[in-house]
């Protein structure tokens, strides 16, 4: 079998715009907080700000900030998350952040070398928000493995 490795997105709705005084501590330790994620046990690959102005023709909503990336497992996802001082960051989320109705986080298995493209992101986003956990797209709540992914056959994607 192929090697295949968690992708993850994860989309927050900003209070205000990047540099407004509210955004000021969040921007001031995304560089700390990515920096976590860049030498986590697990880490493959996450998404570049450089590389996410297509996220808006994509997500149709300029205030939503996007992340995606890729980890060995999800255990590695679940320790960078909850278990480093990223954990910090995630508790104060509500000082910069407003609550959206659609799915915020979703997970799914991709091969290899593969990154996943924002379109990729959406669907997750939106076939968890119409179906719950699946193999397709999952949260922590369940823990789906590369095998059921494989075996799982979306419905109506």
């Amino acid at each position: 079998m192929s090697k295949f490795y968690l992708a993850q997105v994860n989309i927050a709705k900003r209070l205000a715009p990047m540099d407004d005084p509210i955004m000021q501590d969040f921007v001031n330790n995304l560089d700390r907080i990515n920096g976590i994620a860049d030498v986590s046990e697990g880490f493959i690959w996450r998404l570049k700000d450089e590389d996410k102005d297509e996220a808006v023709s994509v997500f149709k909503d300029d205030t939503l900030i996007i992340n995606m990336s890729i980890w060995a497992d999800l255990d590695s996802l679940f320790n960078y998350t909850y278990k480093s001082d990223h954990v910090e960051i995630f508790k104060r989320k509500k000082e910069w952040f407003s609550k959206i109705k659609m799915m915020h986080m979703a997970f799914w298995y991709v091969p290899e070398s593969y990154e996943p493209t924002f379109q990729d992101a959406k669907n997750h986003l939106d076939y968890l928000s119409i179906h719950g956990d699946t193999p397709y797209a999952f949260t922590f709540k369940n823990k789906f493995t590369v095998k059921d992914s494989l075996n799982y056959k979306p419905l109506n994607k």
